[in-house]
Protein backbone atom coordinates (compact mmCIF):
# COMPACT_ATOMS: atom_id res chain seq x y z
CA UNK A 1 0.00 0.00 0.00
CA UNK A 2 0.97 3.69 -1.20
CA UNK A 3 1.06 6.23 1.82
CA UNK A 4 2.04 9.38 2.20
CA UNK A 5 4.19 10.99 5.12
CA UNK A 6 3.97 14.43 5.77
CA UNK A 7 6.28 16.81 7.42
CA UNK A 8 7.36 20.40 8.06
CA UNK A 9 9.75 22.22 6.49
CA UNK A 10 11.68 25.21 7.24
CA UNK A 11 13.64 26.33 4.38
CA UNK A 12 16.47 29.54 4.90
CA UNK A 13 15.59 32.90 3.29
CA UNK A 14 17.47 31.59 0.70
CA UNK A 15 16.12 28.76 0.18
CA UNK A 16 12.48 30.01 -0.18
CA UNK A 17 13.92 32.24 -2.87
CA UNK A 18 14.67 29.20 -4.77
CA UNK A 19 11.43 27.62 -3.49
CA UNK A 20 9.39 30.59 -5.14
CA UNK A 21 11.54 30.54 -8.87
CA UNK A 22 10.77 26.50 -8.86
CA UNK A 23 6.67 26.91 -8.26
CA UNK A 24 6.62 29.97 -11.10
CA UNK A 25 8.62 27.49 -13.30
CA UNK A 26 6.31 24.68 -13.05
CA UNK A 27 3.33 26.78 -13.08
CA UNK A 28 4.47 28.36 -16.33
CA UNK A 29 5.26 24.91 -18.49
CA UNK A 30 1.69 23.78 -17.14
CA UNK A 31 0.20 26.59 -18.40
CA UNK A 32 2.10 26.96 -21.45
CA UNK A 33 1.33 23.70 -22.40
CA UNK A 34 -2.59 24.11 -21.77
CA UNK A 35 -2.49 27.20 -23.70
CA UNK A 36 -0.86 24.99 -26.68
CA UNK A 37 -2.81 22.37 -26.26
CA UNK A 38 -6.30 24.85 -26.38
CA UNK A 39 -4.65 26.92 -29.67
CA UNK A 40 -4.68 23.57 -31.44
CA UNK A 41 -7.89 22.81 -30.73
CA UNK A 42 -9.22 25.88 -31.78
CA UNK A 43 -7.35 26.02 -35.04
CA UNK A 44 -8.69 22.37 -35.54
CA UNK A 45 -5.23 20.79 -35.80
CA UNK A 46 -4.40 17.19 -33.60
CA UNK A 47 -4.12 16.88 -29.70
CA UNK A 48 -0.66 17.57 -29.51
CA UNK A 49 1.28 14.47 -27.88
CA UNK A 50 2.96 14.13 -24.96
CA UNK A 51 6.36 13.84 -26.16
CA UNK A 52 6.14 16.42 -28.13
CA UNK A 53 4.49 18.93 -26.10
CA UNK A 54 7.68 18.26 -23.62
CA UNK A 55 10.06 18.98 -26.83
CA UNK A 56 8.50 22.48 -27.49
CA UNK A 57 7.65 23.84 -23.97
CA UNK A 58 10.58 22.66 -22.00
CA UNK A 59 13.50 21.71 -24.54
CA UNK A 60 13.00 24.46 -26.99
CA UNK A 61 11.71 27.28 -25.12
CA UNK A 62 15.31 26.99 -22.95
CA UNK A 63 16.99 28.16 -26.08
CA UNK A 64 14.55 31.22 -26.17
CA UNK A 65 15.34 34.41 -24.23
CA UNK A 66 11.68 34.65 -23.24
CA UNK A 67 11.98 31.35 -21.50
CA UNK A 68 15.61 31.16 -20.64
CA UNK A 69 15.27 31.24 -17.16
CA UNK A 70 14.06 27.62 -17.07
CA UNK A 71 16.81 26.44 -16.74
CA UNK A 72 17.73 27.48 -13.40
CA UNK A 73 15.18 24.60 -11.79
CA UNK A 74 15.71 21.39 -11.62
CA UNK A 75 13.77 19.34 -15.50
CA UNK A 76 12.61 16.67 -13.19
CA UNK A 77 10.13 19.83 -11.52
CA UNK A 78 9.37 20.59 -14.98
CA UNK A 79 8.70 17.36 -16.53
CA UNK A 80 6.00 16.89 -13.84
CA UNK A 81 4.29 19.79 -14.14
CA UNK A 82 3.59 18.48 -17.91
CA UNK A 83 3.14 15.11 -16.33
CA UNK A 84 -0.21 16.60 -14.19
CA UNK A 85 -0.91 18.68 -17.26
CA UNK A 86 -1.47 15.32 -18.75
CA UNK A 87 -3.29 13.30 -16.21
CA UNK A 88 -5.75 16.47 -15.86
CA UNK A 89 -6.59 16.00 -19.54
CA UNK A 90 -7.03 11.76 -19.41
CA UNK A 91 -9.27 12.31 -16.29
CA UNK A 92 -11.33 15.01 -18.43
CA UNK A 93 -11.52 12.31 -21.27
CA UNK A 94 -12.06 9.25 -19.13
CA UNK A 95 -14.99 11.46 -17.99
CA UNK A 96 -16.46 12.98 -20.92
CA UNK A 97 -16.33 9.08 -22.44
CA UNK A 98 -17.90 7.94 -18.86
CA UNK A 99 -14.88 5.43 -18.38
CA UNK A 100 -14.73 7.25 -14.95
CA UNK A 101 -17.28 7.11 -12.14
CA UNK A 102 -17.96 9.91 -10.13
CA UNK A 103 -19.22 13.49 -11.38
CA UNK A 104 -18.13 15.13 -14.30
CA UNK A 105 -14.51 16.42 -14.68
CA UNK A 106 -14.09 19.63 -16.40
CA UNK A 107 -11.26 20.16 -18.87
CA UNK A 108 -7.89 21.54 -17.22
CA UNK A 109 -7.84 25.50 -16.10
CA UNK A 110 -4.47 27.82 -15.63
CA UNK A 111 -2.58 27.88 -12.95
CA UNK A 112 -2.20 31.36 -11.01
CA UNK A 113 0.46 32.99 -9.20
CA UNK A 114 -1.89 33.75 -6.68
CA UNK A 115 -3.73 30.22 -5.89
CA UNK A 116 -3.40 29.52 -2.18
CA UNK A 117 -1.45 26.70 -2.59
CA UNK A 118 2.22 26.04 -4.70
CA UNK A 119 3.73 22.78 -5.33
CA UNK A 120 6.66 21.29 -6.79
CA UNK A 121 7.16 17.29 -7.47
CA UNK A 122 10.83 15.39 -7.16
CA UNK A 123 11.13 11.78 -8.52
CA UNK A 124 13.68 9.65 -7.97
CA UNK A 125 14.95 10.82 -11.07
CA UNK A 126 16.26 13.87 -9.50
CA UNK A 127 18.17 12.26 -6.89
CA UNK A 128 16.70 14.34 -3.87
CA UNK A 129 17.91 12.56 -0.62
CA UNK A 130 17.68 12.75 3.15
CA UNK A 131 21.11 13.50 4.72
CA UNK A 132 22.75 12.12 7.76
CA UNK A 133 22.28 15.50 9.52
CA UNK A 134 18.20 15.08 8.87
CA UNK A 135 17.44 17.33 6.10
CA UNK A 136 16.41 17.25 2.35
CA UNK A 137 18.80 17.31 -0.13
CA UNK A 138 16.66 18.97 -3.32
CA UNK A 139 18.26 19.61 -6.51
CA UNK A 140 19.23 23.08 -7.19
CA UNK A 141 17.65 24.35 -3.76
CA UNK A 142 19.90 22.62 -0.88
CA UNK A 143 19.46 21.33 2.39
CA UNK A 144 15.88 22.28 3.58
CA UNK A 145 15.58 21.57 7.81
CA UNK A 146 12.67 19.15 8.04
CA UNK A 147 10.84 18.47 11.52
CA UNK A 148 11.11 14.85 11.53
CA UNK A 149 8.06 13.56 13.59
CA UNK A 150 8.12 9.48 12.52
CA UNK A 151 10.61 7.71 10.47
CA UNK A 152 9.95 7.07 7.23
CA UNK A 153 8.69 3.59 6.99
CA UNK A 154 10.86 2.60 3.34
CA UNK A 155 12.80 4.57 0.97
CA UNK A 156 10.39 7.30 -0.96
CA UNK A 157 9.37 7.04 -4.82
CA UNK A 158 8.73 11.14 -4.40
CA UNK A 159 8.83 14.27 -2.73
CA UNK A 160 6.09 16.81 -3.31
CA UNK A 161 7.25 20.03 -1.69
CA UNK A 162 3.72 22.53 -0.99
CA UNK A 163 3.24 26.20 0.41
CA UNK A 164 0.07 26.70 1.86
CA UNK A 165 -2.22 29.59 1.87
CA UNK A 166 -0.64 30.13 5.83
CA UNK A 167 2.92 30.65 4.27
CA UNK A 168 3.96 27.16 5.68
CA UNK A 169 5.85 24.55 3.56
CA UNK A 170 5.78 20.88 3.88
CA UNK A 171 7.20 17.89 2.52
CA UNK A 172 4.83 14.75 1.25
CA UNK A 173 6.94 11.04 0.60
CA UNK A 174 5.13 9.02 -1.74
CA UNK A 175 6.52 5.26 0.53
CA UNK A 176 5.56 1.72 0.14
CA UNK A 177 4.53 0.27 2.76
CA UNK A 178 3.56 -3.48 4.13
CA UNK A 179 0.27 -4.02 5.96
CA UNK A 180 0.56 -4.73 9.42
CA UNK A 181 -2.12 -6.59 10.37
CA UNK A 182 -3.54 -6.54 14.13
CA UNK A 183 -4.47 -9.23 16.40
CA UNK A 184 -8.04 -10.49 15.95
CA UNK A 185 -10.24 -9.05 18.03
CA UNK A 186 -14.30 -10.66 18.52
CA UNK A 187 -15.50 -6.80 18.74
CA UNK A 188 -17.54 -5.70 16.23
CA UNK A 189 -19.25 -1.79 16.44
CA UNK A 190 -21.67 0.23 14.25
CA UNK A 191 -21.34 3.74 14.03
CA UNK A 192 -24.07 6.13 13.49
CA UNK A 193 -22.69 9.81 12.67
CA UNK A 194 -24.52 12.80 13.84
CA UNK A 195 -24.55 16.56 14.54
CA UNK A 196 -24.98 16.73 18.81
CA UNK A 197 -22.51 14.09 18.76
CA UNK A 198 -20.04 13.13 16.52
CA UNK A 199 -20.28 9.13 16.63
CA UNK A 200 -22.52 7.43 18.50
CA UNK A 201 -21.17 3.69 18.95
CA UNK A 202 -23.79 0.41 19.15
CA UNK A 203 -22.00 -0.53 22.94
CA UNK A 204 -23.49 2.85 23.86
CA UNK A 205 -20.23 5.15 23.81
CA UNK A 206 -21.18 8.65 22.66
CA UNK A 207 -18.32 10.68 21.30
CA UNK A 208 -18.51 14.60 21.49
CA UNK A 209 -18.47 16.74 18.19
CA UNK A 210 -15.71 19.44 19.07
CA UNK A 211 -17.15 21.82 16.53
CA UNK A 212 -13.88 23.14 16.02
CA UNK A 213 -15.15 25.84 13.29
CA UNK A 214 -17.69 27.27 16.14
CA UNK A 215 -15.25 27.38 18.39
CA UNK A 216 -12.69 29.68 16.34
CA UNK A 217 -15.37 31.95 15.11
CA UNK A 218 -14.88 34.51 16.86
CA UNK A 219 -11.14 34.43 15.93
CA UNK A 220 -11.92 34.25 12.61
CA UNK A 221 -14.03 36.98 11.95
CA UNK A 222 -11.78 39.27 13.69
CA UNK A 223 -9.16 38.39 11.42
CA UNK A 224 -11.33 38.30 8.51
CA UNK A 225 -12.72 42.24 9.81
CA UNK A 226 -9.29 43.00 10.04
CA UNK A 227 -8.61 42.63 6.57
CA UNK A 228 -11.70 43.98 4.75
CA UNK A 229 -10.45 46.73 6.39
CA UNK A 230 -7.14 46.75 4.19
CA UNK A 231 -6.37 48.41 0.82
CA UNK A 232 -5.63 45.94 -1.95
CA UNK A 233 -2.44 45.63 -3.03
CA UNK A 234 -0.97 46.91 0.30
CA UNK A 235 1.80 44.69 2.22
CA UNK A 236 -0.60 45.15 5.59
CA UNK A 237 -3.36 43.57 3.14
CA UNK A 238 -1.30 40.71 1.93
CA UNK A 239 -0.26 40.22 5.91
CA UNK A 240 -3.65 40.18 6.79
CA UNK A 241 -4.56 37.65 4.34
CA UNK A 242 -1.61 35.20 5.89
CA UNK A 243 -3.43 35.66 8.68
CA UNK A 244 -6.66 34.67 8.25
CA UNK A 245 -5.10 31.54 6.36
CA UNK A 246 -3.50 30.79 9.74
CA UNK A 247 -6.59 31.00 11.74
CA UNK A 248 -7.80 28.50 9.26
CA UNK A 249 -4.94 26.24 9.31
CA UNK A 250 -5.05 26.10 13.13
CA UNK A 251 -8.89 24.97 12.55
CA UNK A 252 -7.83 22.73 9.52
CA UNK A 253 -5.16 20.78 12.05
CA UNK A 254 -7.24 20.65 14.89
CA UNK A 255 -10.17 18.94 13.26
CA UNK A 256 -7.28 16.23 11.44
CA UNK A 257 -5.72 15.49 14.37
CA UNK A 258 -9.08 14.21 16.47
CA UNK A 259 -10.17 12.26 12.94
CA UNK A 260 -6.90 10.86 13.38
CA UNK A 261 -7.01 9.86 16.73
CA UNK A 262 -10.55 8.83 16.72
CA UNK A 263 -10.27 6.50 14.01
CA UNK A 264 -7.13 4.72 15.32
CA UNK A 265 -8.80 3.82 18.41
CA UNK A 266 -11.73 2.21 16.77
CA UNK A 267 -9.97 0.62 14.13
CA UNK A 268 -6.94 -1.24 16.95
CA UNK A 269 -10.37 -1.83 19.08
CA UNK A 270 -12.50 -3.58 16.70
CA UNK A 271 -12.04 -6.29 14.02
CA UNK A 272 -15.39 -4.86 11.70
CA UNK A 273 -16.16 -1.49 11.63
CA UNK A 274 -20.18 -0.37 10.23
CA UNK A 275 -20.19 2.68 9.07
CA UNK A 276 -23.48 4.44 7.35
CA UNK A 277 -22.92 5.53 4.20
CA UNK A 278 -23.94 9.48 4.11
CA UNK A 279 -24.64 12.03 1.23
CA UNK A 280 -22.36 14.42 2.45
CA UNK A 281 -22.91 16.68 -0.74
CA UNK A 282 -26.51 16.37 -0.05
CA UNK A 283 -26.81 17.32 3.08
CA UNK A 284 -24.02 20.10 2.42
CA UNK A 285 -27.24 21.87 0.82
CA UNK A 286 -29.67 22.24 3.35
CA UNK A 287 -29.40 24.12 6.11
CA UNK A 288 -27.20 22.14 8.35
CA UNK A 289 -24.35 22.95 5.63
CA UNK A 290 -21.76 24.87 7.93
CA UNK A 291 -22.13 22.19 10.80
CA UNK A 292 -21.43 19.61 8.13
CA UNK A 293 -18.66 20.88 6.79
CA UNK A 294 -17.15 21.67 10.11
CA UNK A 295 -18.19 17.62 11.41
CA UNK A 296 -15.75 16.18 8.61
CA UNK A 297 -17.68 13.09 7.90
CA UNK A 298 -15.96 12.41 5.14
CA UNK A 299 -12.43 12.93 6.44
CA UNK A 300 -13.48 10.47 9.04
CA UNK A 301 -14.55 7.55 6.86
CA UNK A 302 -11.41 7.75 4.41
CA UNK A 303 -9.39 7.39 7.45
CA UNK A 304 -11.32 4.56 8.76
CA UNK A 305 -11.04 2.50 4.78
CA UNK A 306 -7.44 2.89 4.72
CA UNK A 307 -6.45 2.16 8.21
CA UNK A 308 -8.50 -0.87 8.06
CA UNK A 309 -7.20 -2.34 4.67
CA UNK A 310 -3.59 -1.56 6.63
CA UNK A 311 -4.27 -3.64 9.89
CA UNK A 312 -6.61 -6.45 8.60
CA UNK A 313 -9.73 -4.72 9.58
CA UNK A 314 -13.26 -5.00 8.07
CA UNK A 315 -15.04 -2.20 7.28
CA UNK A 316 -19.13 -2.60 5.85
CA UNK A 317 -20.80 0.86 4.97
CA UNK A 318 -24.53 0.36 5.53
CA UNK A 319 -27.30 1.10 2.78
CA UNK A 320 -27.85 5.30 2.16
CA UNK A 321 -31.17 4.28 2.33
CA UNK A 322 -31.15 2.16 5.65
CA UNK A 323 -34.12 3.54 7.85
CA UNK A 324 -31.62 3.17 11.03
CA UNK A 325 -33.25 5.95 13.42
CA UNK A 326 -36.71 4.95 12.76
CA UNK A 327 -35.78 0.74 13.15
CA UNK A 328 -36.38 -0.72 16.34
CA UNK A 329 -33.89 -3.05 17.02
CA UNK A 330 -35.59 -5.41 19.36
CA UNK A 331 -38.86 -5.96 17.15
CA UNK A 332 -37.89 -5.01 13.54
CA UNK A 333 -40.76 -2.31 13.23
CA UNK A 334 -40.26 0.85 11.25
CA UNK A 335 -41.54 4.39 12.70
CA UNK A 336 -43.71 6.42 10.23
CA UNK A 337 -41.65 9.33 10.81
CA UNK A 338 -38.68 10.38 13.00
CA UNK A 339 -38.10 13.97 13.66
CA UNK A 340 -34.77 15.28 14.30
CA UNK A 341 -36.11 16.47 17.27
CA UNK A 342 -37.04 13.45 18.71
CA UNK A 343 -33.99 11.69 20.13
CA UNK A 344 -35.54 8.93 22.08
CA UNK A 345 -38.46 7.08 21.53
CA UNK A 346 -41.03 4.28 22.72
CA UNK A 347 -41.06 1.08 20.11
CA UNK A 348 -45.06 -0.18 20.37
CA UNK A 349 -43.24 -3.64 21.09
CA UNK A 350 -42.35 -1.69 24.39
CA UNK A 351 -38.65 -1.34 24.18
CA UNK A 352 -37.32 2.19 24.84
CA UNK A 353 -34.73 3.88 22.39
CA UNK A 354 -32.26 6.35 22.53
CA UNK A 355 -32.12 7.40 18.90
CA UNK A 356 -28.70 7.92 18.34
CA UNK A 357 -27.93 4.08 20.28
CA UNK A 358 -30.75 2.45 18.42
CA UNK A 359 -29.81 3.60 15.26
CA UNK A 360 -26.12 2.53 15.79
CA UNK A 361 -27.17 -0.95 16.50
CA UNK A 362 -28.87 -1.16 13.44
CA UNK A 363 -26.24 0.10 11.48
CA UNK A 364 -24.24 -2.58 12.61
CA UNK A 365 -27.06 -5.25 12.06
CA UNK A 366 -26.83 -3.74 8.54
CA UNK A 367 -23.38 -4.49 7.94
CA UNK A 368 -23.61 -7.99 9.39
CA UNK A 369 -26.13 -8.87 6.66
CA UNK A 370 -24.11 -6.75 3.71
CA UNK A 371 -20.84 -8.39 4.81
CA UNK A 372 -19.34 -11.62 2.94
CA UNK A 373 -19.13 -15.31 4.19
CA UNK A 374 -16.17 -17.39 4.35
CA UNK A 375 -17.01 -18.30 0.83
CA UNK A 376 -17.04 -14.80 -0.80
CA UNK A 377 -21.01 -14.94 -0.96
CA UNK A 378 -23.15 -12.42 0.44
CA UNK A 379 -24.76 -13.19 3.53
CA UNK A 380 -28.02 -11.99 2.93
CA UNK A 381 -29.76 -13.88 0.03
CA UNK A 382 -30.52 -11.62 -3.20
CA UNK A 383 -34.09 -11.56 -4.50
CA UNK A 384 -34.46 -14.64 -6.90
CA UNK A 385 -37.76 -15.44 -9.43
CA UNK A 386 -40.31 -17.90 -7.97
CA UNK A 387 -40.33 -20.82 -9.37
CA UNK A 388 -43.24 -22.28 -11.23
CA UNK A 389 -43.98 -25.51 -9.75
CA UNK A 390 -43.02 -26.97 -6.22
CA UNK A 391 -39.52 -27.85 -5.70
CA UNK A 392 -38.49 -31.50 -5.39
CA UNK A 393 -41.59 -33.13 -6.82
CA UNK A 394 -42.67 -34.41 -10.15
CA UNK A 395 -45.99 -33.94 -12.09
CA UNK A 396 -48.19 -37.01 -11.60
CA UNK A 397 -46.29 -38.34 -8.70
CA UNK A 398 -48.80 -39.64 -5.99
Amino acid sequence: MQLRYQYRLYPTPGQQIALARAFGCARTVFNDGLRLRQEAHKAGLPYVADGDLSERIITQAKKTPQRAWLGEVSAVVLQQALADLNTAYRNFFASLTGKRKGPKIEQPRFKSRKDRRQSIRFTRNARFAVTAGGGLRLPKIGDVPVRWSRDLPSDPSSVTVVKDAAGRYFASFVVETSDEPLPESASEVGIDLGLTHFAVLSDGRKIGNPRFLRRAERRLKKAQRALSRKTKGSNNRRKAVVKVARAHARVADARRDFTHKLSTQIVHENQTVVVEDLSVKGLARTRLAKSVHDAGWSLFAAMLAYKAARHGRTLVKAGRWFPSSKLCSACGAVAESMPLSVRSWTCPCGAAHDRDVNAAINILAAGRAERPNACGAQVRPGSTSAQRSEAGSLRGAA
